[in-house]
């Protein structure tokens, strides 16, 4: 039987667009006059990215960005790397429209907090049905797969975890969802996607 749903909570990259990381530094680097490597080794290789993404303040991640690469990093240049750095998954993103007309949706990513400003200018179509769902890892103060992270999420949603659907295209995030008492399925494009959806008879 059909379980009765309260929300549909979405992983970002991987699910809803293809993150593409060569293409953010290359876009971050012709911005700022850099090489490619030295924006990656300023964001990954130092670990700033992973602080981010962890709780970092984004005024001092924009601004340790900048003083390693020499340069100030504005939050405009930030946002113009990601967006060209994630398209759409576009067969993905008119599933979840027509979901978002009966079934309240929400975003639950690892990223820093900058992304719940930068998601809805990469996805404009689902914008208005998630103003004030974008959950990031670096506002909530924890990371997926941690159960903790689900039921914090959940709660702030106003949802129960015996009634939301989680869909991420790993399966430790997957894990971690089900273990917090969400049902939780992996899926990476629009077909994975559909059949998710038709298993919990949302299609």
């Amino acid at each position: 039987m059909p379980v009765a749903l309260d929300c549909l909570l979405l992983d970002f990259d991987g699910v809803l667009v293809n993150y593409a990381r060569h293409l953010r530094v290359r876009h971050l680097a012709a911005a700022c006059g850099r090489t490619p490597a030295e924006v990656h080794a300023a964001l990954f290789d130092s670990g700033l990215e992973q602080e981010h993404d962890a709780g970092l303040d984004s005024a001092v991640y924009l601004q340790r960005l900048g003083d390693a690469l020499g340069v100030p990093v504005s939050v405009a240049q930030w946002q113009q790397a990601r967006i060209a750095a994630s398209p759409p998954q576009e067969g993905v993103i008119e599933r979840v429209q027509q979901i978002a007309r009966t079934l309240p949706i929400a975003i639950l990513t690892n990223n820093g907090g900058l992304m719940a400003q930068t998601i809805p200018r990469i996805l404009p179509s689902l914008a208005p049905m998630l103003a004030g769902r974008i959950l990031c890892s670096g506002e909530l103060g924890g990371r997926k797969p941690d159960p903790a992270i689900y039921l914090q999420a959940i709660e702030r949603l106003g949802a129960r975890p015996g009634h939301t659907l989680f869909v991420d295209d790993l399966f430790v995030n997957v894990r971690g969802a089900r273990q917090a008492g969400l049902h939780a399925e992996t899926a990476r494009d629009s077909r994975s996607v559909g059949k998710v959806l038709r298993r919990y008879a949302l299609a």
